[in-house]
């Protein structure tokens, strides 16, 4: 059983598709069969059923997998310790974040290029959800996110500021020129929302929802961009975390006045899992930068 098979194993069990498979680690087809087929024979089992061009887990691969996985993230802790050793002058970090921590982020890794220019920095945008996933499968060192500071058997985060949920609107807007505004007020606005498995959306619709707000919903978006672009047409206001809009110059933050009204931006680190010497450079500097972001 060799370490290349585990991870062709892995790689087609996410995505049910052997083609796909071998498209994003670089092979053909045919040697990842190959490997994949090899391992079944030493294992004496099938781990896939073949159904055309899609394959999926059989009851052994089911089983087989979560050990396979940490084989995996077992060899790549191993080499990361190694990388480590070589005084910082390689390796890569992948960094999960949320649309909202994009501005402390971009400051962070100014001061952690200058000072560590040899490691390679991949950030990767999605929902806190999403990435919770990739960061339980060893596909980024961090996160990034508003999830509440907390520990469990997957991941530790800790707090880094707290920002308060805020209306956001174009600088022309009659709202813009208030410092704060309360809830009730929201029911008399036209506004775009982001979608339905961001975790902005979750936290406000608990709100609305125990406040029984009557809102005026007329869009929502699955990209936080896109949405903050309509709100600064002046057509359109949204709410988000006050820290979200630091590159918008246009458009103003409202306070939304209210108990519950703010999160914790935190960084989540994986349980188990070696913390790179690159990573715990990077928190440092988004610590610092923290210090000033408190909405």
């Amino acid at each position: 059983m060799e370490l290349r098979q585990l991870k062709y194993f892995i790689k087609a069990a996410e995505l049910h598709n052997f083609t796909e498979a071998a498209n994003q680690l670089f092979i053909t087809q045919s040697t990842l069969s190959q490997q994949i087929k090899q391992l079944e024979d030493e294992l004496g089992i099938l781990l896939f059923d073949r159904i055309g061009k899609r394959v999926r887990l059989t009851e052994a691969g089911i089983l087989f997998l979560p050990y396979a996985q940490k084989t995996a993230k077992d060899a790549e802790n191993g080499r990361n310790i190694l990388k480590d050793l070589m005084n910082l002058q390689t390796g890569t970090l992948a960094i999960g974040i949320t649309y909202g921590l994009m501005h402390v982020l971009t400051k962070a890794i100014v001061d952690f290029n200058e000072k560590l220019p040899g490691i390679s920095l991949q950030v990767i945008f999605g929902t806190t959800q999403e990435l919770l996933i990739k960061l339980e499968q060893g596909q980024i060192d961090l996160l990034l996110s508003f999830l509440p500071a907390q520990s469990n058997m997957v991941y530790s985060s800790e707090k880094l500021f707290s920002s308060c949920l805020a209306l956001i609107t174009h600088q022309d807007h009659p709202c813009a020129k208030s410092r704060q505004l309360t809830l009730k007020k929201l029911e008399t606005l036209p506004l775009i929302l982001p979608s339905g498995g961001y975790s902005i959306r979750d936290f406000f619709n608990q709100i609305h929802m125990k406040r029984r707000l009557n809102l005026k919903v007329e869009m929502e978006v699955n990209d936080i961009n896109m949405l903050l672009q309509l709100v600064n047409t002046g057509r359109w206001c949204t709410v988000l975390m006050g820290s979200s809009v630091s590159q918008y110059p246009d458009l103003k933050t409202i306070k939304i006045t209210g108990e519950g009204m703010k999160r914790d931006a935190t960084i989540t680190w994986p349980i188990n899992a070696y913390r790179k010497k690159a990573a715990m450079v990077l928190a440092e500097k988004l610590r610092c930068y923290a210090k000033d972001y408190h909405i």
